[in-house]
């Protein structure tokens, strides 16, 4: 504790005499301060012991004294010494009542005391305040540190509470709390994800105070981590707030999960690239080679049935389009330049890994994330939290895109996402899943939708596949002499052709459709196939012409 004007009072030798204000002696006193200006108030900065000997004042005037001792109070002065025996052989009443009346601490110092001796007292009192402050922090970075390396983050966060009499949480890149001490501290830790997420926006290392009627104690929110972008946070909770070994502590624990986030960073990126190995070795048709491999580290993974993700930054997948590139083969080396992006921010699939990652680190599931520059592959189980936190994000990000926009445009905003889920698979079948993936992510890109799901592709229509400028001017081109025939006013070929093909050839129906002779719909039949060059006989033929008409229909 800092020195007080009761310790003061209680010191042996400075033989002080309290004269008013004696309710009011608890308060500390920040240093002791000589002064006989008849307005000392310029110079002070609040929490200081003020000596006087009245040289310049009238101690004697109770307007004068009322005045001064009122400016001593709003500025923060703590207390008033009087040095008796120097300028006046007593305290003159004046200043007593008026100390009295605004509850200052007046105190009487014998001419024997020097005012030295005070300001060596409350010097030394610091001092000893400070040593005892620094001691405890390093008592404390040490059990701090005993705890982290026995008990990891949870034993640390639990002596962090004791420390600082309070509670403490730990939050993930995602803003979800990872740990909590005590145990009853996980309500209040929930409260703060929006305060979290909206630190993590703010370059590392930051931090923040959050209080006010909606919670019941202060908290300092600060950063971890050593990239531009925090990894995750600390918060810490007090009902006042902390002093210096209190601070001690809270540094101390930054420092060593900073330490263990880093750490965990290159053990992260060692776990990518055995992951990489796993995934190249199951796509090889490897399975057995995978699971030696993998050991414990992905063992559970592989032992039950999982779900393939292949994502894209939607920018890349627009590229694709327009190049009409057919996609690319899975090269599942990691790439550091794309997990120092994902840190960097603004990364969708940077954001996309911490989402899925933090998912399957809070359900205890084994999760294989393996980036690669503009793609992403994922390797989760199959109905855990990964694969659910992965669609609950592509639809918020679904759900976030502006209603103004009337149709969504092939390959997405660019800076968005483009997902695509196989059905779920094994080990033996992982290189079919990996192709389901990217069947069910190019028909998102396709559709300019976030995320689709391979068995979505099995259970609709194959007609929104026909959404494509390729095959459209494809099926425009099959059908350009028919239409230039109709435009003549020779005949309605193209109506005809799609009663005939919707009634399966079945002349009466068709002709009945259309309101014509059912010999008036062969002649119309055979016209077409002499205008096409083409038999419908031919079954291939009647499909082509199917779908091109299902493509080019206006409906």
């Amino acid at each position: 504790m800092p020195p007080t004007l009761a310790s003061l009072v209680h010191h042996s030798a400075l033989k002080l005499t309290v004269r008013a204000g004696e309710d009011h002696l608890d308060v500390p006193v920040r240093w002791a301060h000589v002064s006989e200006l008849a307005d000392p108030v310029p110079y002070m900065e609040g929490g200081e012991l003020l000596l006087i000997t009245a040289l310049k004042l009238d101690a004697e005037d109770p307007e004068a004294m009322r005045r001064y001792v009122k400016r001593l109070v709003d500025a923060g002065v703590v207390g008033l010494g009087f040095a008796v025996g120097v300028n006046y052989e007593d305290i003159p009443e004046a200043l007593v009542d008026a100390a009295r009346k605004e509850g200052l601490p007046l105190l009487e110092v014998p001419r024997r005391t020097p005012f030295l001796a005070i300001s060596k007292a409350v010097s030394a009192a610091i001092a000893a305040d400070q040593y005892r402050a620094v001691t405890a922090g390093f008592a404390a970075q040490r059990e701090l540190t005993r705890q982290a390396l026995a008990h990891g983050p949870e034993g640390l966060l639990a002596a962090l509470a004791s420390q600082v009499d309070g509670w403490a949480a730990l939050y993930d890149a995602s803003g979800a709390v990872v740990a909590t001490a005590p145990e009853w501290a996980g309500r209040r830790a929930a409260r703060l994800t929006a305060d979290v997420q909206r630190l993590r926006e703010r370059p590392a290392p930051a931090s923040s105070v959050v209080g006010g009627p909606d919670y019941e104690d202060r908290v300092e929110l600060h950063s971890l981590g050593t990239s531009r972008r925090a990894r995750s946070a600390l918060a810490v909770g007090t009902a006042a707030a902390l002093g210096t070994a209190e601070r001690y502590a809270v540094h101390s624990a930054i420092a060593l999960l900073t330490l263990t986030t880093e750490r965990s960073r290159s053990l992260h990126e060692a776990e990518q690239r055995l992951g990489a190995a796993v995934l190249r070795m199951l796509l090889a048709g490897e399975p057995d080679h995978a699971r030696a491999v993998a050991g414990d580290l992905y063992g559970d993974l592989l032992d039950a049935p999982f779900r393939m993700i292949v994502a894209e930054s939607a920018s890349a997948s627009a590229a694709r389009v327009h190049a009409g590139q057919p996609p690319r083969p899975p090269a599942v080396k990691p790439s550091a330049a794309a997990l120092a992006a994902a840190e960097a921010g603004g990364d969708p699939l940077g954001a996309l890994a911490e989402v899925v990652e933090s998912a399957a680190a809070r359900a205890g599931e084994a999760v294989l994330v393996v980036p690669e520059g503009e793609r992403l592959v994922v390797l989760a189980a199959d109905g855990g939290a990964a694969v659910a936190a992965c669609t609950e994000y592509a639809t918020a990000l679904e759900t976030a895109r502006p209603a103004a926009v009337p149709e969504p445009v092939p390959g997405g905003d660019e800076d968005g996402l483009v997902v695509g889920l196989s059905a779920p698979s094994g080990p033996i079948a992982a290189s079919a899943a990996y192709k389901q993936a990217e069947q069910a992510l190019s028909v998102a890109r396709r559709r300019g939708r976030v995320c689709v799901e391979h068995e979505q592709l099995a259970a609709g229509s194959m007609l929104p596949l026909l959404a494509d400028d390729a095959v459209r001017a494809f099926a425009d081109g099959l059908l350009r002499a028919l239409r230039e025939h109709d435009a003549t006013g020779r005949g309605d070929l193209v109506a005809s052709l799609r009663a005939w093909l919707s009634r399966h050839g079945q002349w009466d129906a068709a002709a009945a459709d259309l309101g014509v002779h059912r010999h008036t719909l062969r002649y119309r039949m055979r016209r077409v196939e002499e205008i096409l060059g083409r038999s419908l006989d031919d079954p291939d033929v009647r499909m082509e012409l199917w779908l091109a008409l299902k493509a080019t229909s206006p409906e």
